[in-house]
């Protein structure tokens, strides 16, 4: 199974690309795995919020392949705990042919988003910047990868 993030915009913070690159670096070692950016949207300040998010959402559809399995973060999705993240993961590596997850911009998804989406997941019930985000969810499935190997990475 190929994985995917699927980011709106680039990550801005020097720091949080590097740490981004770490991850995603590690990951690499247990799955096929690669972030796709989708540039952000130009002369945003004359859109609404909805417009934007309309905007985004349709290149997010267009960068997504009809076989794929897609999950989008979201305050609104299920919650795990790294452990029960680990399992979740494990099964999608046996039936996912590819596994998208899907960061939107700063106004989130739009309805044509929620409507493809297979599953949501949320992070926490507290809320992260979509930039911090991606740094929280590739440790994550950093960390997934060394439970599911049995890699003392994880302590619980």
């Amino acid at each position: 199974m190929k994985t995917t993030l699927l980011l709106i915009g680039k990550t801005v913070n020097k720091h949080f690309v590097a740490n981004i690159n770490d991850y995603s670096e590690r990951i690499s070692h247990y799955m096929p795995f690669d972030i796709n950016v989708i540039p952000e949207i130009k002369n945003t300040k004359n859109l609404t919020e909805q417009q934007q998010k309309d905007r985004e959402g349709e290149l997010i559809l267009k960068a997504i392949l009809s076989s794929d399995t897609v999950v989008i973060l979201d305050e609104h999705g299920d919650n795990f705990r790294s452990v029960e993240f680990a399992t979740w993961l494990q099964k999608k590596q046996n039936t996912a042919r590819r596994l998208v997850f899907v960061v939107g911009g700063p106004y989130g998804f739009s309805q044509a988003v929620y409507e493809r989406a297979n599953e949501k997941i949320s992070l926490s019930k507290m809320t992260f910047s979509h930039q911090m985000v991606r740094v929280v969810f590739t440790e994550q499935i950093y960390r997934a990868c060394t439970i599911i190997k049995g890699e003392p990475y994880h302590h619980e």
